[in-house]
């Protein structure tokens, strides 16, 4: 398990985050007693509101969705930005992930259990959503982008438009999938979906709900009226009381961070965990004194009229990073949430603002982590004894090392031997030269230091020469590392799954989804839940 300290201790389930969290998420009896809070704050016609402003991708989700409200069922939630063409590979898994555990926690839970995705329509970072990486048929890496003005106001994806660019980037990406009869079907349901006058967060919901379809999933878009109405109260509650709320937060961290862990969100600042927009786009409130300020533009709002601006026009508002799972809770029957890494680390933080609007945290379940190895690529893998874990080194240094094993085995042991005779060497004439004159110990340990540093020089030209004589060898390992570990990074961070989906068409996500699994039965008596203390 690579990654933070806080998220290999959490798989491990280190009790020292024991108080951060509501439980372990690989044990049944967590799930059981956050279902029986969830119980508590949701009637029939709760779950009837939830169910309203829910989109189902297909009849199957439809009548999950029913069979929810019907049975007193519950949600397994997860989400990511509005992107181009879905974002990264994660994306995906993250909501096969939900998926599979929902699908796993109904005999737990005796309950329907639906998988949700929050399409966060709400997040205005562009430069981080506005382009995707893919590989052409020679394993080059190409980023895609949608370019707009420097000077544009930063706007949610809600209101941000596809734009002209979408020609030029599917352009540029029909020319670099390989040719295959799924390509045209696929760029066919792209550009349905992404077409320039509609806005970003709409084109990512319609063609991420084609893609999860068959997996019955349910999508909310926080940006739409009726989901920010029923937000509204607890943004009100969040405004009134953002200083609270910022001690609470300040202290969890203090006590994250006193056990060893980072903060993964920097709190204390002022900044309000809800943000506003206008004409003027989309910015953070900030507490200054009895009042508020917009972060970027420092227009200053009293809090009265913020309130009564969110009475009147509550779409303007949404909650950030921290807030929005605490809504997901509030709106939703939400056992569990599926988290990236990342998340899973400010989750940590954030469990006594859930606590101040009476919430429970849910539970956190790490989402799972893919990477797919094409039978080309598992060719070469096989050839040299290679593992994914082996391309997280750059490709150079493996190629490097791979020459490395073939160098023949009498030239690897005419260098050992001779670095072994140089050092014998030496010591052997300090000691002889010790009765004429002690000081020369110095100098000869510098003769031999220089005469190391030659042999290990010889020996780069060696296998520069061997490597030369194994150009395959090293283009083979390159065109593996380009698939996976893209600039270094894992795949599944780097790579889009268009490119997958042209290759091997949508019953790849089928063969994801199946090779998930969901192993739940570990107990874990410790992890009762978050602990706020004073």
């Amino acid at each position: 398990m690579r990654g933070p300290r806080l998220v290999q201790d959490y798989h491990a389930g280190a009790p020292e985050l024991a108080p951060f969290f509501s439980g372990w998420p690989w044990d049944p009896e967590a799930y059981r007693r956050k279902a029986r809070e969830v119980a508590g704050r949701f009637d029939s016609a709760a779950r009837r509101r939830a169910a309203a402003v829910m989109r189902p991708t297909s009849g199957g989700a439809a009548a999950k969705l029913e069979a929810v409200v019907r049975e007193g069922g519950y949600f397994v939630t997860t989400g990511q930005q509005a992107g181009l063409l879905t974002g990264p590979l994660y994306t995906i898994y993250k909501a096969l992930s939900a998926v599979r555990l929902a699908r796993a926690l109904e005999p737990v839970l005796e309950k329907p259990v639906a998988p949700v995705f929050w399409v966060a329509s709400s997040d205005h970072d562009w430069n981080e959503v506005n382009h995707i990486r893919v590989l052409d048929v020679e394993n080059r890496l190409h980023r895609l982008e949608l370019v707009e003005a420097p000077d544009a106001v930063p706007v949610s994806m809600a209101r941000h438009p596809v734009g002209p660019g979408i020609a030029d980037v599917l352009r540029r990406l029909t020319e670099l999938l390989p040719p295959s009869e799924f390509v045209e079907p696929l760029l066919a349901r792209i550009r349905e979906a992404y077409r320039p006058e509609r806005t970003m967060a709409e084109a990512y919901a319609d063609l991420l709900g084609e893609l999860l379809g068959p997996f019955d999933v349910l999508l909310v878009d926080p940006s739409h009226a009726e989901v920010a109405a029923l937000a509204a109260p607890l943004l009100r509650a969040e405004i009134q009381n953002a200083a609270e709320h910022e001690r609470r937060l300040e202290r969890q961290t203090a006590r994250l961070v006193a056990a060893g862990y980072h903060g993964q969100v920097g709190v204390g600042d002022g900044a309000v965990n809800v943000a506003y927009e206008d004409k003027e786009g989309r910015q953070r409130l900030v507490r200054d004194g009895d009042s508020f300020v917009l972060r970027r533009t420092k227009r200053r709002l009293t809090e009265d009229e913020l309130l009564a601006r969110l009475e009147t026009t509550p779409e303007r508002f949404s909650a950030t990073v921290l807030l929005r799972p605490v809504v997901e809770s509030a709106l939703f029957p939400t056992v569990a949430y599926v988290a990236g890494p990342s998340e899973l680390c400010y989750f940590a933080q954030m469990g006594c603002l859930f606590k101040a609007h009476a919430i429970e945290m849910p539970l956190v379940f790490p989402r799972f982590s893919v990477t797919l190895v094409e039978r080309k690529v598992r060719k070469v893998m096989d050839k040299f004894g290679l593992s994914v874990e082996d391309f997280r080194q750059p490709a150079r240094e493996l190629a490097a090392r791979i020459v490395r094993d073939e160098l023949p085995a009498e030239v690897d042991a005419t260098v050992s031997a001779l670095r072994r005779q140089l050092d014998e060497g030496y010591a052997a004439l300090v000691a002889a030269t010790k009765s004429i004159d002690p000081t020369l110990k110095g100098p000869l340990t510098a003769a031999k230091n220089t005469s190391h540093v030659a042999l290990r020089e010889a020996e780069k030209k060696i296998l520069a020469r061997l490597k030369d004589q194994r150009a395959t060898t090293v283009e083979q390992l390159e065109k593996a590392a380009a698939n996976l570990a893209p600039e270094g990074a894992p795949q599944e961070r780097v790579l889009n799954p268009v490119q997958y989906l042209a290759r091997y068409g949508p019953e790849l996500l089928s063969a994801v989804a199946e090779a998930l699994r969901v192993e739940l039965g570990a107990a874990a008596p410790a992890w009762r839940g978050v602990e706020c203390g004073v």
